[in-house]
């Protein structure tokens, strides 16, 4: 007799588990509280606008890629396109277009190329280590076998590799003699901003070396926006027998001897009665904090003591802006990525991304426009304690005012093209997403001795999403995923 196995958030991280556990034979559910599958890297609607919530760059479709494995396993042909280049940063001094063979950044920063060609070399061996999910840190002697097998299997062979396991990047530039170049570490660092969640002082290398790697192996838009990506593994998995259901609001998990035992439900945000779920196993495509509330008092002493202990993770200031075509100019990428200052703290407004809708998707806007979101970095904790006050909506329309000026400075006409201009605060990614003071993109990658994996404290719960390793971007909750769903699958609670 088949397992049953519930999975909370209909996320990346739960869509991806669910489709592999349910192509497996079990019997699977995913209790999503929104209307519509993605979560943080959904696309909703807005007077004719398709907007990205919060994901706009997707990656890992290259060959042996987190997407691409995942494709392969559930027969899914993702609706994806390349864009190139991956995206334009805009320094204070300088424009630099990032490609796949980096041929404008080595030309500006031509003491870099050996940096570059050293994390292609490491960035090669550690896509290669996290085919099928690499199960870091262990939480099991099988996990740590694995570890020690895949470890033996390379480091003998590249010793080169031992000094990125516990340096950090600004160590790693250092070994090039890159951290005299102030242009240089400011590029680095507002990209390992929006992929590690951190900068080069902090970041782990060998993490950031993977990281760095993304414009080489494939930006991509989504048609439709980055919720196809939830789409098609929505479909997948309802064609393989999971049930999806939508507006199904978790607001309490059962535990009877230290073990799950199912979920409350309730049927949207104003429902009165719960409806009760039993679960073999549970795996929860939420927050450490989002878990620790929905099991109350049967929390795990660690658990509680984690969420008591971590500092909070970044929030995002958001504008999703509807735009005319013919305002901007033709050629004019996708992706770009603006730091307006060359010292000083990359959140806040400093370091800016824009992502424009391509052109050939008019799925994503009205016709003779397009559909842009654009983020930055911020600090949770001041938007809550404004509260609902007027001092809130003076601080939001600052930002916005702030942000549009620093985005026109730099690619003339943008604000001239806006038509509608929507801004959203982490107060607004909470009510929408339920994430824990609006908190998205995981935890900033510092030491690999730190990261999080899926284990709970409660044996047949798992986390999934980008809270555990390796966290950010869709491709790195996929990896998260395809672990868990291998967890799940060896795991007691299965056997009959």
């Amino acid at each position: 007799m088949s397992a049953q196995i519930v999975i909370i958030g209909a996320g990346i991280g739960g869509l991806t588990v669910g489709a592999l556990l349910a192509q497996a034979g079990h019997n699977v559910t995913i209790l999503e509280g929104h209307t519509y599958p993605g979560g943080s890297a959904g696309t909703f609607y807005h007077k004719g606008y398709r907007f990205d919530a919060g994901a706009t760059v997707a990656g890992g479709f290259h060959p042996n890629g987190p997407h691409a494995q995942v494709g392969e396993k559930l027969g899914i042909e993702w609706p994806v396109q390349r864009t190139e280049p991956a995206w334009v940063v805009h320094l204070p001094d300088r424009q630099i277009s990032v490609t796949r063979d980096r041929a404008d950044l080595i030309a500006q920063f031509p003491h870099s190329k050996q940096f570059w060609e050293d994390q292609q070399r490491v960035a090669d061996i550690t896509w290669a280590m996290s085919a099928d999910g690499l199960p870091w840190p262990p939480s099991t002697l099988s996990e740590a076998i694995q570890i020690a097998r895949v470890g033996l299997g390379y480091f003998p062979n590249d010793l080169r590799l031992l000094p990125f396991l516990f340096s950090s990047a600004q160590q790693w530039l250092a070994r090039y003699g890159l951290t005299n170049d102030a242009a240089f570490v400011r590029f680095i660092d507002a990209q390992l901003l929006i992929s590690a969640q951190t900068t080069s002082p902090h970041a782990n290398a060998l993490y950031s070396a993977t990281a760095l790697d993304l414009a080489r192996q494939g930006v991509f838009h989504v048609e439709g926006g980055m919720g196809g990506l939830a789409d098609a593994l929505a479909n997948r998995f309802q064609e393989l027998g999971g049930q999806l259901l939508l507006r199904q609001q978790v607001v309490e998990i059962q535990v009877e001897a230290g073990r799950a035992t199912g979920v409350w439900v309730q049927s949207g945000k104003r429902s009165a009665s719960r409806e009760f779920v039993a679960c073999d196993s549970l795996v929860a495509n939420l927050t450490p904090w989002a878990l620790n509330s929905l099991l109350g008092e049967k929390s795990p002493v660690a658990l509680r003591r984690e969420v008591a202990e971590r500092k909070n993770g970044a929030g995002a200031f958001s504008i999703h802006l509807g735009v005319v075509a013919d305002r901007l100019p033709a050629t004019m990428a996708d992706h770009h990525q603006i730091v307006t200052e060359m010292t000083g703290p990359l959140g806040e407004g400093h370091s800016i991304f824009v992502s424009l809708s391509p052109t050939w998707d008019t799925h994503r806007a009205p016709p003779g426009h397009r559909a842009v979101t654009v983020t930055t970095h911020t600090d949770v904790q001041p938007w809550w304690q404004l509260g609902a006050t007027d001092a809130y909506e003076e601080r939001k329309q600052m930002f916005t005012e702030q942000i549009l000026d620093a985005i026109d400075a730099h690619l003339p006409g943008f604000r001239h093209s806006a038509v509608l201009v929507l801004p959203g605060t982490p107060v607004t990614y909470r009510y929408y997403t339920g994430r824990y003071l609006g908190m998205v993109g995981g935890f900033a990658q510092t030491s690999l001795l730190s990261a999080r994996g899926p284990q709970t404290g409660i044996s047949n719960i798992r986390l999934v999403g980008d809270s555990i390793f390796p966290g950010q971007s869709t491709a790195g909750v996929t990896l998260g995923a395809m672990r868990v769903a291998k967890a799940v699958l060896a795991s007691r609670e299965l056997t009959p």
